[in-house]
């Protein structure tokens, strides 16, 4: 339908636009003095999708999908231009050309696996070839089930060593979400044989728990780190960019909730900045 298309791909572009912006800013801050081609390249990207976010938020509903299937290919090209620049960087980590820089590379090809998702979904969206919704629900987990996990290990590894029980909790995090990851990849092993309603059902259920407790945790550690009153080398923009990426999620794991049983998860409101 005109309306959803417009709808979905104002959704994602929005979303991601923002994140993209952000990875952007955080690549640079991992540099090295030494390395103003790279900071060049990135304050680019930062710009590109600045703009872009911005002009997502001026269309309306009501805009010609024609407009916006344009847009998405515009997106499009930013997006896989930025992915390619993620690469580039990963190349250079691993090959030991950047030594003393800050960008872990698990933190790199991270956010690369996340252009490429962005890249995809607009494909999809233009395209009109959204997948069957058990395929759905088991891929978009795996894939968000994989970037939480990431996320835990980045906030272990960002802290100071001093906050021994911040830590602690992050691997305890870090460990679940591995399992739950695991347990995914084995759903998507046993398809479609596994895509029963009621296992699918109880996938959803499961994640959701952990994902609302690691969205819980994000949330208490953002308002630390932005009141000062915790120790680490985390930026405040850092800890909201992996918070909204786990609320992302959630509503994900809503919306397949209400498409596979008709039931719509009671949410409790959460404030963004």
């Amino acid at each position: 339908m005109p309306d959803e298309f417009v709808a979905r791909s104002l959704e994602e572009v929005r979303f991601w636009s923002r994140i993209m912006k952000e990875h952007s800013l955080f690549l640079k801050l991992g540099f090295r003095c030494e390395d103003t081609q790279l900071i060049n390249e990135a304050n680019q990207f930062y710009a590109i999708f600045e703009t872009i976010e911005n002009r997502a938020h001026a269309f309306t509903l009501g805009t010609d999908p024609n407009t916006i299937k344009r847009f998405n290919e515009e997106v499009h090209i930013a997006v896989s231009h930025i992915w390619v620049f993620k690469r580039k960087l990963l190349g250079l980590i691993l090959t030991c050309q950047l030594p003393g820089a800050n960008n872990f590379p698990l933190l790199v090809d991270h956010v690369s696996r996340e252009a490429n998702y962005f890249r995809n979904r607009l494909s999809e969206l233009n395209l009109g070839k959204l997948e069957p919704l058990p395929d759905a629900i088991i891929d978009e987990n795996v894939f968000f089930l994989r970037i939480m996990a990431d996320h835990a290990k980045f906030i272990s590894h960002l802290l100071d060593p001093s906050e021994r029980k911040l830590v602690e909790q992050a691997n305890s995090f870090s460990h679940d979400f591995d399992q739950l990851l695991f347990q995914a990849k084995d759903l998507e092993s046993m398809r479609p044989q596994s895509q029963t309603l009621p296992l699918l059902d109880q996938f959803l259920d499961q994640n959701r728990v952990s994902v609302k407790s690691l969205r819980d945790f994000k949330k208490t550690a953002r308002d630390l780190i932005q009141a000062c009153r915790i120790k680490s080398i985390i930026h405040p923009l850092l800890a909201d960019h992996v918070f909204r990426e786990a609320e992302h999620f959630l509503a994900i794991i809503d919306m397949f909730e209400y498409s596979l049983t008709g039931n719509a998860p009671v949410r409790e409101s959460n404030t963004i900045e």
